[in-house]
């Protein structure tokens, strides 16, 4: 079927509209792929000519509990449509929760039960409206279109697709040549995800690089359909905090949305250097130009990648806790990590019943440490100290006496008074 005469067909970025121009080069800056080339600027003109805001979808299944700055690149690039007066729809996964998105996986998901897929995006909403702009935020759970759909219905939207299209996904071709299960159920995620965009007329839709091929399946659904063919733009993914791996919680080198400032603030500063400009790039609202000195900074190393990493460090705390969090938390990190001095509002923990105290098990109950094995890697390694003065490897049982009063560091982050 013919698309909608909304769309403007040869329209491209250097021939909008000045103030069309801005905001497309301000959204399209970080994004990984904007798919068409011309996509974004021909919707971005529709949408002008009509009078209206770009209605930009972003789907969430609800399958974790904690958002990550990883989590937020997506948020914050959906956050600046919103600033330019678009709105953002929101489609949290009730239904295609419940099937799992089988997107990089190797081997079937187990699905959500609707009591975890509830529960869930609760939680998921509670933090996103951390990042986004609430009163430009349309919310939409796809089990209202989908619970009811009969199926006559899925079928008609069935035929729009083939299983040879199905399997030009890598994950599935890969384990289509492997003989590895592929579930019904997993070849119709991107069905529904497309189907998506039909049902709330989405005019852009944002994800991650490994959710193109989701993505474009909405402007073939919808263009079948009769509506204008959505644009899709992909957002690169975070690489973690040790610079190698993307950032995830299995892997510990993640960073919380929600976590406080100085953690925010100390785990940015332990990034590597050849990453400061991907970070101020993705992880913060600056301005491309700043952005480009930030790099040029940082590739030069030295003092001035310092410098480059704690303007993105302040970026990043600014960004969830304000201005004036950011600045203490600057001057907490100097006064343990520069000057080598205590802060006087450091936190205090209880040390646990017995005698002796086993450190591996502390660190893991004060949250320095993910597990025993992780925390005795850490004593081993020499980076706990207390009072300043770094433990022996391998001593992993010390006097309650010797612990209660006084200062247990894991790190560079972690910094604890010990009571009694």
């Amino acid at each position: 079927m013919a698309e909608n005469t909304a769309r403007s067909p040869g329209v491209t970025p250097d021939g909008l509209p000045p103030h069309l121009r801005e905001a497309h080069d301000r959204l399209a800056f970080g994004a990984a792929e904007v798919l068409p080339a011309n996509g974004l600027a021909e919707r971005l003109l529709a949408a002008d000519r009509e009078g209206r805001p770009l209605r930009v979808k972003l789907g969430i299944d609800p399958s974790g509990a904690s958002l990550t700055l990883g989590h937020a690149v997506v948020l914050r690039k959906l956050r600046q449509f919103q600033d330019l007066g678009h709105t953002a729809v929101l489609i949290v996964g009730g239904f295609t929760g419940r099937v799992g998105d089988p997107t990089g996986r190797t081997a079937t998901r187990g699905a959500l039960t609707a009591e975890q897929t509830t529960q869930n995006s609760k939680r998921y909403f509670e933090q996103v409206m951390r990042v986004l702009d609430p009163d430009r935020v349309e919310i939409r759970d796809n089990a209202e279109w989908l619970d009811p759909m009969t199926m006559a219905e899925i079928m008609s939207y069935a035929r729009e697709v083939t299983v040879a299209r199905l399997l030009e996904r890598d994950d599935f071709a890969k384990r289509y040549r492997e003989h590895l299960p592929i579930s019904l159920t997993e070849f119709f995620y991107p069905l529904l995800q497309g189907i998506d965009s039909v049902a709330v007329r989405s005019d852009v839709e944002i994800g991650g690089t490994d959710q193109t091929f989701n993505n474009l399946m909405g402007r073939d659904l919808q263009r079948a359909h009769g509506q204008a063919a959505q644009a899709v733009l992909t957002v690169p993914l975070l690489v973690g905090t040790d610079g190698v791996e993307k950032m995830g919680k299995s892997l510990g080198n993640w960073i919380g949305i929600e976590e406080s400032a100085d953690e925010q603030f100390g785990k940015v500063m332990s990034i590597p250097d050849p990453v400061i400009g991907h970070y101020a790039r993705l992880a913060t609202d600056l301005l491309p130009a700043e952005v480009g000195t930030l790099e040029a900074a940082a590739e030069g190393g030295g003092p001035a990648a310092n410098r480059a990493k704690r303007r993105v460090a302040a970026q990043v705390v600014t960004l969830y806790h304000g201005a004036e969090a950011a600045r203490a938390a600057e001057h907490r990190f100097d006064t343990v990590h520069r000057q080598h001095e205590v802060p006087e509002d450091l936190p205090e923990r209880g040390l646990p019943p017995g005698d002796p105290v086993h450190l591996p098990a502390l660190l893991v109950e004060l949250g320095f440490a993910k597990s025993s094995s992780a925390a005795r890697r850490l004593v081993d390694d020499g980076a706990v100290k207390l009072d300043g003065e770094r433990l022996p490897a391998r001593g992993y049982d010390l006097d309650r006496d010797r612990l209660a009063g006084h200062v247990l560091a894991a790190g560079k982050r972690h910094l604890v008074r010990l009571t009694a």
